[in-house]
C-alpha cells in the first residue's frame, strides 16, 4: 500500500514538473517571437512612412539587401506565394543582450495592398504548408490585416520566408479592382542598434562623450567597462559606460577626441527593404485572350488551306 502511494506521489511530481517546463517554454517562446515586431507595432500605426522608408530602419541602422519574389499575375480569390529572402553569412555570430555571441535571428514585414491578406490554413495547399514550416505570421494590427509580420526566427533555418497570400475577389469586395498592385517588404537580420526609446543597445559603437585623456578603465563584474576621461577644457572627470558586448579599442592614458570610437562595431546584421508588383488578373481577360489566339490560329490555318486550294486550282488550269 505504501509502495502504491509512493508511486502515485512520484507520478504527480513528474506530471507537475513537466507542466511547469511546458509553461516556461511557452512563455519564453512567446516573448521571443514578439520581441522585434512589437517594437514597431507599439510605436507606429503604419510601418511604412510617407517617404517610403519602413520604420524598422530606425533601429536597425546598417543597410543590407533583401529580395522578394511574387507571381507576375494572380487570379481572384486564389492563394499564391510571396517569397522573401534575407541573405547573410550563416557562419557569423552576433552580440546577444547578455554580451555573449550567438546566431542571428531574422524577421520580416510584408506590406500588401488593401484586400490582400494572409491565407487561412484550410486554404493553403499541402506543398505550401511544407515550405512554410513552423513559422507564425501575424497581422500588424487589428486594423491593418494586409500588413504581416514574422520573427524573430532562427536565420539559419528561415533565411527564406514564404508568405501564403490570399488575393481579393472584386466580385465580393467592391474595394478591389483588376489592377497592378505594389507590394513592399522589409527584412532584418540580427539585433538593432537603437531601442524605440532612443537608447543604444550593446550591438553598436560607443563613442567618447568629451575630448580628454582616459584616466582609468574599470572592468565591471557583470561585464562591460567604465571609462573615466579627464576633460581637456577644465579637468573634470566624465565617466563613459560601455555595456558588455563591444570590445574596447582604447587603453588607459590615451588621448581621445569627442565622438571618437571607444569600441569596435560588433554589428554583423542589418535591415533592407524592397518592392515588387503583382497584377490581379480578370479571368475573362484570359478567356478573351485565349479566344483571340484561337481565332488567329484558325485564321492562319484556313489561310494556308485556301492558299493550297488556290495553288491547286491554278496548277490544274495550267495543265488544262
Amino acid at each position: 500500500m505504501q509502495k502504491i502511494k509512493l508511486n502515485n506521489l512520484i507520478m504527480k511530481w513528474i506530471i507537475r514538473s513537466i507542466s511547469i517546463l511546458i509553461i516556461i517554454n511557452v512563455t519564453i517562446r512567446s516573448s521571443v517571437s514578439q520581441a522585434y515586431p512589437i517594437f514597431a507595432q507599439q510605436g507606429y500605426d503604419n510601418p511604412r512612412e510617407a517617404t517610403g522608408r519602413i520604420v524598422c530602419a530606425n533601429c536597425h541602422l546598417a543597410k543590407k539587401s533583401v529580395d522578394i519574389e511574387v507571381p507576375q499575375s494572380v487570379l481572384p480569390n486564389t492563394v499564391f506565394e510571396a517569397v522573401v529572402r534575407i541573405p547573410y553569412d550563416l557562419q557569423v555570430k552576433q552580440v546577444l543582450a547578455n554580451g555573449r555571441k550567438g546566431s542571428l535571428n531574422v524577421g520580416a514585414v510584408l506590406i500588401l495592398p488593401e484586400g490582400f491578406e494572409l491565407a487561412l490554413p484550410d486554404r493553403i495547399p499541402p506543398e505550401v504548408k511544407n515550405k512554410i514550416g513552423n513559422l507564425f505570421f501575424q497581422p500588424y494590427s487589428e486594423y491593418r490585416k494586409n500588413i504581416l509580420v514574422v520573427g524573430p526566427v532562427p536565420g539559419k533555418k528561415y533565411s527564406e520566408i514564404i508568405f501564403p497570400i490570399l488575393s481579393p475577389d472584386p466580385a465580393t469586395n467592391k474595394e478591389a479592382h483588376f489592377l497592378k498592385y505594389p507590394i513592399y517588404v522589409g527584412g532584418n537580420r540580427g539585433r538593432g542598434q537603437i531601442y524605440p526609446d532612443g537608447s543604444r543597445s550593446n550591438n553598436t559603437v560607443y563613442n567618447a562623450s568629451i575630448t580628454g585623456k582616459t584616466n582609468r578603465i574599470i572592468r565591471k563584474e557583470k561585464g562591460g567597462y567604465e571609462i573615466a576621461i579627464d576633460d581637456v577644457s577644465d579637468g573634470h572627470e566624465v565617466l563613459d559606460v560601455v555595456p558588455s558586448g563591444p570590445e574596447l579599442i582604447v587603453s588607459e592614458g590615451e588621448f581621445v577626441k569627442m565622438d571618437q570610437p571607444l569600441t569596435n562595431n560588433p554589428n554583423v546584421g542589418g535591415f533592407g527593404q524592397g518592392d515588387a508588383e503583382v497584377v490581379l488578373q480578370d479571368p475573362l481577360r484570359i478567356q478573351g485572350l485565349l479566344l483571340f489566339f484561337g481565332s488567329v490560329t484558325l485564321a492562319q490555318i484556313f489561310l494556308v488551306l485556301k492558299k493550297k486550294q488556290f495553288e491547286k486550282v491554278q496548277l490544274s488550269e495550267m495543265n488544262f
